[in-house]
Order: structure tokens, then sequence, then C-alpha cells
């Protein structure tokens, strides 16, 4: 080797070692494997904005970062693992900017938020070039002035695809859930899960989404199997949900109707079409609405239409109020669609976990089917939200569980549970009204406390029971009070949450679906959590999850016969479940 040739590797050698800041070496030697969001918020005509709040939540609407914007409007994230996340931006008097952001290994992105009272948006901008970059500019046009190494190092520009080009299918995101324990189709507090479900997102051609998810296992009493699917296809406006329509349906076994003698075991099939959009009617007045085409085969066929609405109006610095009613069935599309930074995925799995409320009345099949009128004002001051609510609710066929001496109802207005050894009863109809007032904060980044109360309609009994049974049960007004506590540790990422329910235990006091918000309305000492698990693989996790409800098996109706016999009703029953989710 000629010293002329030893100078020139030495020197390519030493400009390599150099290139690379020992900032961005690891032990072993590796590039720096975290990403960085830094951005800055303003208003429609280019003012800062100061105070807006900044939420990261990963593909899974687990919430794993929050910020305030400073007085001159910039937040940011650092040390982001790569994946894909939502940005959330909200502040008073402005609609929401929300926009799912990627990121890469090394790389620094820059975002402007645009808050506008219509629509808001977040733009994506080349950051600044990454300190842990491999090689500058500057080396590239050094190594290219190299003779030695001009034939083997070169540096062209990329050219973006082609529209022609571009995948078809992007952005394909998915989770399974394996669980096990109790679980009952009547607990809002739990939602059903018959022991697997999965879903899977993927983008179509830029702008469509298209899920699938499903959700299997067989029962609990006799093993006999039962399957539900939901396939749900929507578009988003300026990174707003736009229209939605899903198609859900369902089959399930029955064990043995109940004075059956082990014959005639019925067989449940549901199917259901369903459709929302929302449409801005004038500036910060927001309506969202839909309809549900639902199919019932059990005992014959009964076929529902369940309309829904809800008006969402921002009053700036004022607040923001709803006011929402549904008919029919609970209309899960706009329930799950309300639900702060919650990811379609699980959006789509907890609308396939609500299936109808089913009973027995007379020997035939019966529905719940509920009319509710709700509205709601809330105001957000920065990380203390108060919301005031008042609901009128008229419910037909109202299903819970008994439990003691069934006999007391009659084998004709009973029903096997699907998901449980216990049996369904109808409670005939009734009708009751609500109000309620909640307050909430964010103590830290990872401490938050919220407390809830207010008064609604609970179903009591007559001391002496007399036939039919139902006609001894009517509502009477009771107070409750709620607290939640919910934290996260920094080191682990473990999640806990608890809450309590107090109301009067000797009434039977309904589960409110909120149309306009999340409640806290939970009978008795509920507990969960979610432990993180370290990966199998590169953009695959894993996660424990553990749910507790009504653990002091509190809130229970009871009824008394005449000749000593007693029987129970309740709508939250002592659950005790836990799984595994694998995430990719």
């Amino acid at each position: 080797m000629s010293l002329q040739r030893l100078h020139r590797t030495s020197v390519l050698i030493l400009a390599l070692a150099l290139a690379v800041p020992a900032s961005a070496q690891s032990r072993d030697g590796l590039l720096a494997s975290t990403g960085t969001l830094l951005g800055e918020v303003r208003n429609s005509v280019g003012i800062t904005q100061m105070g807006a709040s900044v939420l990261l939540y990963d593909r899974y609407d687990n919430l794993i970062r929050r910020a305030l914007s400073t007085e001159d409007g910039k937040f940011a994230f650092t040390g982001l693992n790569p994946e894909s996340y939502t940005l959330r931006v909200t502040l008073a008097s402005f609609f929401p900017a929300i926009r799912r952001i990627t990121v890469m290994a090394g790389s620094e992105s820059l975002l402007r938020v645009s808050l506008a009272a219509v629509l808001s948006s977040i733009d994506i901008s080349p950051g600044a070039p990454n300190r842990a970059t491999l090689m500058s500019d500057e080396w590239k046009w050094v190594l290219r002035s190299s003779q030695s190494t001009r034939p083997v190092l070169r540096f062209a520009p990329v050219s973006p695809p082609t529209k022609d080009s571009a995948t078809l299918f992007a952005d394909t995101t998915g989770v399974v859930h394996l669980s096990g324990g109790d679980s009952n189709l009547f607990s809002n507090g739990m939602q059903q899960n018959m022991g697997t479900a999965f879903a899977v997102e993927t983008s179509v051609a830029g702008g469509t989404k298209v899920r699938v998810s499903g959700n299997l296992g067989y029962g609990a009493e006799g093993g006999l199997p039962s399957a539900g699917l939901r396939t749900s296809y929507s578009r988003e406006r300026q990174g707003v949900a736009g229209p939605q329509i899903s198609l859900t349906v369902r089959q399930a076994y029955f064990p043995s109707a109940i004075g059956a003698n082990g014959q005639n075991a019925p067989m449940l099939r549901t199917a259901s079409l369903s459709s929302i959009d929302c449409i801005e009617i004038l500036d910060g007045l927001r309506l969202e609405f839909g309809s549900s085409l639902d199919s019932v085969m059990l005992y014959g066929r009964m076929t529902y239409i369940s309309p829904f609405a809800r008006a969402t109006y921002n009053l700036g610095n004022g607040g923001m109020m709803r006011v929402a009613f549904s008919s029919g069935f609970a209309p899960t599309d706009l329930i799950t669609r309300q639900a702060e930074g919650q990811s379609d995925l699980n959006a789509d799995l907890a609308a396939l976990a609500q299936a109808p409320r089913l009973s027995r009345r007379d020997d035939s099949a019966a529905v719940e089917r509920t009319k509710n009128y709700e509205v709601s004002y809330q105001v957000v001051d920065g990380t203390r939200r108060f919301t005031a609510t008042a609901f009128r609710e008229v419910v037909a066929n109202a299903a819970f569980l008994m439990s003691g001496d069934i006999a007391l109802a009659g084998a004709a207005n009973l029903l096997p549970d699907l998901n449980t050894r216990g049996t369904v009863y109808n409670a005939g109809n009734y009708q009751r009204t609500g109000f309620s007032a909640a307050l909430s904060e964010s103590i830290t980044d990872r401490i938050e406390v919220a407390v809830e109360g207010g008064q609604a309609g609970a179903l009591v009994a007559d001391k002496a029971a007399r036939s039919p049974l139902r006609g001894n049960i009517h509502t009477s007004p009771r107070p409750w009070v709620a607290a939640r506590i919910q934290a996260s540790m920094p080191l682990t990422g473990t999640r806990l949450g608890a809450s309590y329910g107090w109301t009067d235990f000797r009434a039977l006091m309904p589960m409110h679906q909120s149309l306009t918000g999340r409640t806290l309305q939970q009978v008795g000492w509920n507990f969960s959590g979610r432990q993180p698990l370290p990966g199998m693989r590169r953009g695959m996790r894993m996660e424990i999850i553990a749910e507790l409800r009504n653990l002091l098996a509190q809130g229970y109706l009871n009824l008394n016969a005449p000749d000593g016999r007693k029987a129970v009703l309740t709508n939250t029953p002592r659950q005790v479940r836990g799984g595994v989710s694998f995430i990719f």
C-alpha cells in the first residue's frame, strides 16, 4: 500500500469516527433510538397561544404525555419510542386539533398547530438536523470530493414516490385480547368479553379507514360457542372523524331454557347496520347524528330502528354545552365516539361488547329499549374540569340479573345469562330523572382525581311480594356519590385506577349511559390495573390487564315473598376478570 493511499484511508476513518457524536452513542455504540416532537401553537391569525392543553396518546388510547404550551406557544415531547401517536391540542373557544403522527428513531419533527373556531389543523415541518445523524452534510461533500471514495459512496437525492406507486394499504395496526373470569352482558362497568377479542385497522388510499374486530368464546354454562364480528368503514375530514358505517353481527347459543328440562336450547342471532356523521351548522355549533337498524332473532324475529343525535355548542371561555337524544338501543357509535383520545380499535371493541339487553316476558323474547334526553354543561380551567348533567330516561323491558329463589318470577319470565351462571329477569317498564355534578383535576402528569355526585331514580320494592313480581318494583329518587383516582408509575409504566360509589344500597341504582360525557356512576368498590410487558419483537408489545367490579357486593334489591322466600335483583354483580393484550 502506497503512503498516499494509506493517508487517504486514515482520513476517511477519522472522518467517520468524528461524524458520530458521543451523545448519540449507547453503551453498545448504537445510534439514539428515540424521537422528538417540537410544537408551536398559534391561532388562525398567527398569534401564539399560551396554556393550550397538549395530550399525546399512543395508538391504543393510552395517555402517555401531557403538556401546556408556554408563553411563546411552544411545547416539546422528547425520548419517544418509534411508534404511531395521536396528538390532541385543546384550548377554550377553539375547536380541538387532532392528528396522527409517526415518530421514527433519531427523528425530530416540528409541529405547527393552528387553532380556529371551526377547523383547527396540525402541520408537520422538517425539523433541524438531528445530532445523532451518522453523517452531516459537510462530511458528505468531503467524501464526494475524494477521488478514492467517489466510486464507492454516492449520495443521490431520492425522488418522492408517485401516486401510482403508493401503497394501497398503510398504517396497519392491531390488538388481540385474551381474558378469563366473570363477564356479564348487563354490567355497564365491565364490557362483555367472551374470552378472545381482536381488532385490525388499516388505511386505504390515504383518507379511508377500514376496521375489522371480533369477539369469540364459549358460554360459562355448558361451554356453548358464541361469536361477534364488526366491520367499520370511515373517513376523516381535516383530522376530525367523518362519516362512519358499521355492520355488526352476533351469534350465541343460550343454555337450556328455564323450565325446559335441558331441551330446546334457544339460539340468539343479531345484526346491526349503523351510521354516524357530523356537520358544522354554525361557528362553534356541531351536530352529530345517526341511526341503527337492528334485527334480533330469539323466539321469533324483532326489527327496530334506533335514531340518535347530539349537538355541541362551544361557548369559548364560557365552556361548552351539549344536548343529546337517543331512542331504542343504546347508541354505541355515539357513546364510543365521545371518548377523549380513545383509539378507533378500542372504540370498535367497546361497540362490539355492547350487545342488546335481552330478557323473557310471558314466554316471549323482549329487548330493552330506552328513550334518553340529556343536557350537560362543561367548563375547563387549566387542568381542572367541571361538568353538570341532567337527564330524563324512559325504559321498556328493563333487564336485570336475578339470584336466590328465582321461582318467584316464574319460568316464563326468566332467561339464562350468556356469560355467567345467572338468570335474567324482565323487571318491566320504568321512567326516571336525574342530575349530577362532577369535578376532575390532574394533580400531576401522572395522577388524576375526580369526584361526582347527584340524584337519580332508583328501583325499590314493596315489603311483601305479590304476583306478578314486577308489580312490586317502582322508582324512588336516591342520592349518590362517587370518587375515582387514576395514576401511572414513571419507571414500570403501571397504570392503576380505583373508585368507590355510594348510594342507598337497599335500592337498585341502574347505570345511566351518558350521551354527553363520561360518568363515575358506579356502585361499590372498583379497581383496574394495566402492566406493560417487554415486547416480543420490534413493533409489538404486551399488557397484563386486571379488572375488579363491586367487590363488596353492594347495591342489590331484595324481593321478599309472604312465605319467606327471597330473591335478589342486581345490575352490578361482583366480578373479577383478567387477561393479556398483544398490541402491534
